[in-house]
C-alpha cells in the first residue's frame, strides 16, 4: 500500500475502468489516515465516511459506515508474547540470505523442540 499526501492507494481495481483506485477517509481526518486506524479509533454510533476514487476515469463510490457496538477484550500476555517473539523470529529470517544459515537454524529448532519433551518430563519426576 503506497501513502501520499493526498490519499492512500487502495490495493483494488476500478470497476469501470481498471485503473488504480484510492481510498480516502472522513469526516476530520488527514487524507493519508488508513481505513484500519480510523476503525480502530472509532467510537460507538460514530459516522465513518469512506470515498473510493479512480482518478483515471473519475469513477468514485462514497460509502457511510456507523459504528454500532465495540467490544474490547484484553489479550492473553502469553499469546502477546508469543506473537511478538514469532514477528522477531520472522524479520531475522527475512535477513538472512545464505541458504546454509536457513538450514543450520531449521536443524537447530528442530533439534530444540526434541529436547524440550525430555526436560519437562525430567523436571515433574525431581522431588524436593
Amino acid at each position: 500500500m503506497l501513502m501520499t499526501a493526498a490519499c492512500v492507494l487502495w490495493d483494488m481495481d476500478c470497476p469501470a475502468c481498471g485503473g488504480p483506485v484510492t481510498l480516502e477517509v472522513g469526516p476530520d481526518r488527514p487524507p493519508s489516515t488508513s481505513l484500519t486506524d480510523v476503525v480502530l479509533d472509532a467510537a460507538e454510533d460514530e459516522r465513518l465516511d469512506v470515498v473510493r476514487t479512480c482518478w483515471d476515469c473519475g469513477w468514485q463510490e462514497e460509502r457511510q459506515l456507523r459504528v454500532e457496538a465495540i467490544e474490547t477484550t484484553a489479550g492473553d500476555a502469553d499469546a502477546i508474547e508469543r506473537a511478538r517473539l514469532l514477528e522477531e523470529i520472522t524479520d531475522e529470517l527475512e535477513a538472512i540470505e545464505g541458504l546454509g544459515t536457513l538450514e543450520d537454524t531449521l536443524a537447530e529448532v528442530r533439534r530444540q523442540r526434541r529436547l524440550e519433551p525430555a526436560a519437562e518430563d525430567t523436571n515433574e519426576d525431581v522431588t524436593e
